[in-house]
């Protein structure tokens, strides 16, 4: 209004300032340490998941692993740290056993050499084999397919073979070598590391010829073959002999036949038999529960 002085003296002008400034610094303060928690939760989750990690023997980068911390019955893997395991495993423990590193296809030469059925006494290994004609067998880690066409000669025609591998220069090596021998009851089958990925109840045998302890998932394949198994269908593991040390094989690349039934008998499986005989190694039979 004109004539009247609305202006507050300058003491009381003051006191507001005073009073505006405090508030402004005390909201500044509690928005920095709303923030400050929001950041210590969100390092503390870090920390909990990193424990967590730690806990349940998952390497940093490596995928997620089935571990003794869920709280369920499957045994867990253990990771070592780099550079403190055999340079031939891939630091990765299951049940005290290290996994061995994987022979990739460049070793084709090697698995298919000459002088292998006299080492090895492989037409023997063949003969020992719970088979008959027409059964339905997975040779798993087929490779380039040695004995899957030996497998096929002895299911005859009315029986089938499943040569798994999860290389698939391995898999065009199988296709190649059965067409060159014509035969043609050999299907060549890409699996995963951690599945057969074959039907439920569709084989009478499986057979693993020196590669099960390569397996980077052993659980959880030797859980597919079962699955894969018809009931009372059989598991054959061939392993170099860990406790002949005249075996001239990597000792990563032998298992003992204590661990292999250690490590079968956390499925269905029952020990059946383990077949000597052979100049390397074991033939260890397991049945389908």
């Amino acid at each position: 209004m004109p004539g009247v002085d609305l202006s507050l003296p300058s003491s009381e002008l003051r006191s507001e300032k005073t009073t505006f400034s405090a508030q402004n610094r005390t909201a500044a303060i509690m928005l920095v340490v709303m923030k400050l928690l929001e950041c210590a939760q969100y390092h503390a989750a870090i920390i909990r998941s990193c424990v967590l990690l730690c806990f349940s023997g998952v390497a940093q980068g490596a995928p997620a692993e089935q571990a003794t911390a869920r709280g369920d019955s499957r045994p867990g893997y253990q990771w070592a740290a780099p550079g403190k395991h055999d340079r031939d495993g891939i630091g990765k423990f299951y049940m005290g056993r290290e996994i061995a590193q994987v022979m990739g296809h460049q070793g084709i030469e090697w698995l298919e050499r000459p002088e292998r059925v006299e080492e090895e006494r492989t037409d023997k290994l063949i003969e020992l084999l719970p088979l008959k004609k027409g059964d339905h067998v997975a040779d798993v880690g087929a490779g380039s397919g040695y004995f899957s066409w030996r497998l096929a000669e002895k299911v005859g025609a009315t029986g089938k073979v499943y040569a798994v591998d999860i290389q698939p220069e391995m898999l065009h090596a199988i296709r190649t070598n059965m067409l060159q021998r014509r035969i043609s009851n050999v299907v060549a089958c890409l699996g995963k590391i951690d599945d057969v990925v074959l039907p439920p109840g569709s084989i009478d045998l499986a057979l693993m010829v020196d590669v099960y302890h390569e397996f980077s998932h052993p659980y959880e394949m030797l859980e597919s073959i079962c699955r894969a198994l018809k009931k009372g269908g059989k598991v054959v593991f061939v392993e170099y002999r860990a406790e002949d040390p005249e075996v001239p094989i990597k000792p990563v690349h032998k298992m003992s036949e204590a661990q292999v039934k250690r490590e079968a008998a956390v499925h269905p499986l029952k020990w059946v038999e383990t077949v000597g005989g052979l100049p390397r190694q074991h033939l260890i039979v397991f049945e389908r529960r």
